[in-house]
């Protein structure tokens, strides 16, 4: 190769949308809920109703958190109910509405997963910085409120 020759550097949106389309398939597969032994499924309920909290949310709610169906969304709060991971109450302002409030169990298999896939996720940033892995964390952040845009 000629020393003066001018490489060209990877396009970096399309490395983006690559390292996204890798995230993408290993969340349809739901790796690191099934890998940390949680129902998948199931699963994806437990996180919207805990990144709804302090909110009250019902299975509407879930159904748009998971970008599912209404009636996707119900058989999945019902595996979670009879999973004994979630359990229906009344709303207290409106008695007509049902929420979804997370059992001790639910609280116990959250924790599991957030711990699973934290060490997961360290392990694959094993030898960074501090300050690489908060750069990191800030332009993720960044990156995924843009997206909302």
């Amino acid at each position: 190769m000629d020393k003066g020759a001018v490489v060209d550097k990877p396009d970096p949106v399309a490395a983006v949308e690559t390292a996204m389309i890798t995230i993408r398939r290993r969340q349809t597969r739901r790796t690191f809920a099934v890998q940390a032994g949680g129902p998948d499924p199931v699963q994806e309920v437990l996180d919207a109703i805990e990144a709804a909290e302090p909110d009250a949310l019902g299975v509407n709610g879930v159904a748009a958190a998971l970008g599912v169906d209404q009636p996707r969304a119900s058989k999945l709060v019902a595996a979670a109910v009879t999973a004994g991971l979630v359990r229906r109450e009344a709303d207290q302002q409106d008695g007509r509405r049902t929420t979804l409030v997370l059992t001790a169990d639910g609280r116990r298999q959250l924790d599991w997963v957030h711990t699973y896939r934290r060490e997961r996720f360290a392990a694959a940033m094993d030898g960074w910085t501090d300050d690489e892995r908060q750069t990191f964390a800030d332009l993720l952040t960044r990156f995924l409120t843009g997206l909302d845009r």
